[in-house]
């Protein structure tokens, strides 16, 4: 399966959606004291706005309705069900999650030649009709350029940015991963194959074990210490190959769009990032090196950066309680 942590413009055919399937009877730490991460997902409904020309954009509100609003942008691959997750973690500090269908993932509809400097023009709606002003934000992987786009385009609207194993701009890859390279290669040279190899990866994700996808984004290297694939939990696993599969069900326009955008100059100035900007990433991060995290950190006027030993995503899992807890400091 193809590796991604943000990525480019796709086919934008449509087919039906997948649901969040039915409820699992496991638990899962995560999840509230009697639901778990599936259950979650299945109960959370998906509200749906008018963006720019009239398209769809959906999201999901998690943890707490009347708690500090914080938006959640997903990874690339990926979609609003991700933010099942943080539930437990946002119900229990009074934070109200806002996920997004970025466009042409999920339920938001595709919208070819979008850039990152287009993130506010979709992001606006969603806070609108949330009847928010402000947000904290939160980026896991492929959605942390889109955090920064939002920030530095709409800073009225943005209290400060966390970046959860975030892709980095060009310039500070030294050493870009291989399946990085090819995912921003096929993007731009040839759209349409990259479009056919996601409608095949996705048929495979939907009959396969939920491993077929966690591998993407672990070290697949499971210690003690719990860093590994074995460590994630069984829901969590089986929630994140159903995230993937929503991902791509009506669409892969989203992912080809943002290849294709990963791989070339961004189109927003890190300079005019002016808000805090907190940086978590793993030493073991196969999809981002941690090494462009520092860099990135480097650049950004108003930025820190922690390293902790994990993956991909086990740094998404494990810096729930931590991001979270900043961004409500952030807001008193």
């Amino acid at each position: 399966m193809t590796q991604a942590q943000g990525s480019p413009a796709g086919d934008g055919t449509t087919a039906p959606s997948t649901a969040a399937g039915p409820a699992s009877d496991s638990d899962d730490s995560v999840s509230g004291p009697a639901e778990s991460v599936l259950e979650t997902a299945a109960a959370v409904g998906t509200r749906t706005v008018d963006g720019p020309g009239g398209r769809a954009v959906a999201y999901a509100e998690y943890g707490d309705p009347d708690g500090v609003p914080v938006l959640f942008l997903h990874g690339t691959p990926g979609s609003r069900l991700l933010g099942a997750v943080w539930d437990r973690a946002a119900r229990e500090r009074g934070v109200c999650l806002l996920a997004v269908d970025r466009p042409g993932y999920g339920q938001s509809d595709p919208w070819r030649g979008r850039t990152l400097a287009d993130t506010g023009a979709f992001v606006a709606p969603v806070l609108d009709d949330a009847g928010v002003e402000s947000v904290g934000v939160v980026g896991f992987s492929g959605g942390g350029p889109h955090a920064l786009a939002l920030a530095a385009t709409h800073s009225e609207r943005v209290r400060s940015v966390d970046l959860v194993a975030g892709a980095a701009p060009p310039e500070c890859v030294e050493s870009e991963p291989r399946p990085q390279r090819v995912l921003g290669a096929l993007a731009t040279r040839t759209p349409r194959l990259l479009g056919g190899l996601l409608r095949v990866q996705a048929w495979v994700a939907r009959r396969g074990s939920p491993s077929l996808v966690v591998s993407q984004y672990t070290s697949g290297d499971g210690d003690a210490a719990g860093d590994g694939v074995e460590a994630v939990p069984d829901d969590t696993a089986e929630l994140v190959r159903r995230e993937f599969c929503e991902a791509l069900a009506r669409s892969r326009n989203g992912v080809v769009t943002e290849s294709r955008l990963f791989a070339r100059g961004w189109d927003v100035s890190l300079d005019a990032v002016e808000c805090p900007v907190r940086l978590t990433h793993g030493e073991r991060d196969g999809n981002v090196p941690v090494d462009a995290a520092r860099r990135l950190a480097e650049r950004l006027p108003d930025a820190t950066l922690s390293v902790t030993d994990a993956d991909h995503l086990h740094t998404l899992l494990g810096s729930r309680e931590s991001v979270l807890d900043a961004q409500v400091s952030a807001a008193e």
